[in-house]
């Protein structure tokens, strides 16, 4: 009876929402689409949904799909890093503000909200840094309205914190599905050989499992049953 009763269980969900202050950082959600003589520009919601697909590959025993997983989590890390060198410095700055001077946060009187609906652990990884950057921007317009920065300087790394999460992007849009599994790597059958021919060959531990990211879903052999339980607490994310 009890399993009976857990079979029927759906899936767990839970409502998120993402406020955000500035418009960089609103800009950076959206991205652009292409047009007349512009070139698209990836957005989070762009970016969530190469998560998701990435981590669906690795749901099918794409061993590429895992490799890619290893790579942007440890892109992530590393610009989670660059994000708070820049926070650093801007905290020494800030640190010269007068003692009798009391200064609150600098909030938008209108936030935008959005709603989030991330299926993918390293679709949230940017989520936060997107958040870092929001944050980074909000205090770097209250440092020059401060004087305690110049425009030059202020302009300077709102752009360099910005250009931290496009090459964040800009590594996932290269990504694709390989269509192969490990299986078909080791039998070297056709879909094994066209996979390695154009994507190339993968480390050992990877092509095995052995080394796998700690955000990697467990792997559904063909012929298995699609779970969904990887995804409780979250959603996908649709531009």
């Amino acid at each position: 009876m009890s399993d009976q009763f857990q079979l029927n269980l759906g899936s767990l969900r839970s409502a998120m929402n993402l406020t955000l202050h500035t418009h960089h950082a609103a800009r950076i959600w959206h991205g652009r689409p292409a047009s007349d003589g512009k070139n698209g520009i990836l957005g989070l919601t762009g970016f969530v949904n190469i998560m998701n697909k990435m981590k669906r590959g690795a749901e099918q025993d794409d061993p590429y799909s895992d490799m890619w997983i290893i790579r942007m989590e440890e892109r992530l890390e590393e610009a989670k890093l660059q994000m708070r060198q820049i926070q650093d410095q801007l905290d020494s700055i800030m640190a010269g503000l007068p003692k009798a001077l009391s200064i609150g946060d600098n909030l938008n009187i209108s936030p935008v909200q959005v709603p989030l609906f991330v299926n993918a652990q390293l679709g949230f990884k940017a989520v936060y840094l997107l958040t870092d950057y929001d944050d980074l921007t909000r205090r770097l317009l209250l440092a020059h309205h401060t004087a305690l920065i110049g425009r030059r300087d202020m302009e300077h790394w709102i752009n360099e914190g910005a250009k931290i999460l496009r090459s964040v992007f800009g590594l996932a849009q290269q990504y694709k599905y390989s269509g192969a599994t490990r299986d078909d790597i080791a039998a070297k059958n056709a879909r094994g050989r066209d996979a390695v021919e154009k994507y190339g060959e993968l480390p050992q531990d990877v092509l095995e499992g052995t080394r796998r990211s700690q955000f990697a879903p467990p792997i559904l052999r063909r012929g298995e049953a699609a779970s969904d339980t990887s995804g409780d607490a979250a959603a996908s994310t649709e531009e």
